[in-house]
């Protein structure tokens, strides 16, 4: 039976010394005040995009600030066109990369985090510094050699050049190892000596107890690979549209029908939606995360 922590347990719910000054309800306001605004700034393009993507082009091009924020006329045909185009095949192709990165991630980054955390080896901090000095080297740099790589290895033009690259990154490996180091060991300790292998303790014990930091990294992997555009612009073939993903898709199509805003906000706004819900669901997991990362034992 898989042991857990109680993420909402590792911290104090209740207030923390006695009733606030003057002072301290001031600085209290103006973070509220900062963070409204940073929210705004955030919002507002957003805001900006769902309202031009329901416009008609001749409104589009007269931007005013009657109509900046909502239409005249609200229409969903830039929809309806941007939906006769090869976005469902876009979407599904930046889906199925992103489902991809996620799951590999999730996988080798927790195994490979839980071995520097918790095994001894020879070379084991030396291992680690090298992967962590990868972090340090531009994603600009190694495009090339990925590239020239892929090509030999007879994986341009194919799913394989937008995932398998991307299967492992040095920081979820980071990510995981510092998290299970902040993990009791006492529930390591407890299973073996109830007669559990490394396997059934990996398993049963630090998995469940590592949903927080997975969810974090599964975060990190989805928006990563959503936002990914010069891989998927180089890794596949210029006239292969069926490999193309929203990102790429939306370059192209922009090239191809020059400046139609609504249509080109209403792909906009359908590529922002999902990583917007897919934070919503796992913010709870990314938070916990947050909160339990600087609590050691």
């Amino acid at each position: 039976m898989a042991t857990t922590l109680d993420p909402g347990k590792t911290a104090s719910s209740g207030p923390v010394g006695g009733p606030r000054t003057g002072s301290e309800r001031l600085v209290a306001l103006l973070a509220l005040a900062v963070l409204i605004f940073v929210a705004l700034l955030m919002f507002v393009p957003f805001a900006f995009s769902v309202a031009t993507s329901l416009k008609t082009s001749p409104e589009a091009a007269r931007l005013s600030l009657s109509n900046m924020f909502w239409p005249r006329e609200a229409t969903t045909a830039a929809y309806e066109r941007a939906l006769d185009s090869n976005i469902q095949r876009w979407f599904l192709n930046s889906v199925v990369v992103a489902l991809a990165w996620i799951a590999g991630r999730a996988i080798m980054d927790t195994m490979a985090g839980y071995a520097f955390a918790r095994m001894q080896f020879p070379g084991r901090k030396f291992l680690f510094l090298l992967v962590l000095g990868t972090m340090m080297v531009p994603g600009i740099v190694t495009v090339i050699p990925k590239f020239m790589l892929l090509r030999d290895l007879g994986l341009f033009d194919t799913y394989g050049a937008l995932t398998i690259p991307f299967l492992a990154d040095a920081f979820g490996i980071f990510l995981m190892k510092q998290f299970f180091e902040a993990l009791p060991l006492d529930l390591e300790e407890a299973a073996r000596v109830d007669g559990a292998n490394r396997y059934q303790i990996f398993r049963q014990i630090v998995l469940p107890n590592a949903i927080p930091a997975l969810s974090a990294l599964a975060i990190f992997s989805f928006q990563g690979s959503w936002n990914s555009f010069l891989e998927p612009l180089l890794f596949v073939a210029g006239g292969n549209s069926d490999l193309n993903t929203l990102p790429v898709g939306l370059a192209n199509f922009r090239a191809e029908f020059n400046t139609n805003w609504p249509v080109l906000m209403a792909i906009a706004v359908i590529t922002t939606v999902p990583m917007a819900l897919f934070f919503m669901v796992f913010q709870r997991y990314f938070i916990a995360s947050n909160v339990s990362s600087g609590i050691k034992g």
